[in-house]
């Protein structure tokens, strides 16, 4: 009974909680004293999967970037899955900045991913399907190990471990 054990290594942003921490956010901005009169909000667009901020200037900004960061932190979504666009110039002198939302693992680190695990030596497959890396092997302590390898490392995006069998 040779059975095979597997994972999948996913990066997901969970949006129910993003969608949360950005209507925390804006609360917070409508009820803080140094926000009074500014034109700062901050948009989410589900469907993009993009979060926009829009502010005075870039002080401001700076502000309403901390405030969601701190919001996203304590509702368990990791900043890593942030990626910042540049900030630019917005009707009405105010400035504006889009974050997307990372969702899937971008090829190159899969095969950056992959590698790692291959130089482990241990008995275990992996294989990128899409924008997930499937690893699977006959030992659950193989399975246990890659994980706690890839732990270690800093990818530089968010991942998770799902689909443990």
């Amino acid at each position: 009974m040779a059975e095979e054990h597997s994972f999948d290594i996913v990066c997901e942003v969970n949006m129910q909680e993003v969608l949360n921490a950005v209507d925390q956010s804006t609360k917070e901005i409508g009820q803080r004293f140094d926000f009074k009169g500014s034109k700062s909000s901050i948009e989410l667009d589900k469907g993009k999967g993009t979060i926009t901020l829009i502010s005075d200037d870039e002080m401001k900004l700076k502000s309403v970037i901390d405030i969601l960061q701190t919001k996203l932190v304590k509702r368990g979504v990791s900043l890593k899955a942030l990626n910042y666009g540049k900030i630019e110039q917005a009707a009405g002198n105010t400035v504006r900045q889009i974050i997307t939302l990372q969702q899937g693992i971008p090829q190159e680190k899969a095969k950056e991913i992959v590698k790692i695990i291959k130089d482990t030596k241990l008995k275990v497959g992996a294989e990128i399907q899409k924008d997930q890396v499937r690893v699977k092997a006959k030992k659950i302590d193989d399975l246990q190990a890659i994980i706690a390898k890839l732990k270690e490392k800093d990818f530089g995006i968010a991942i998770q471990f799902a689909n443990y069998r």
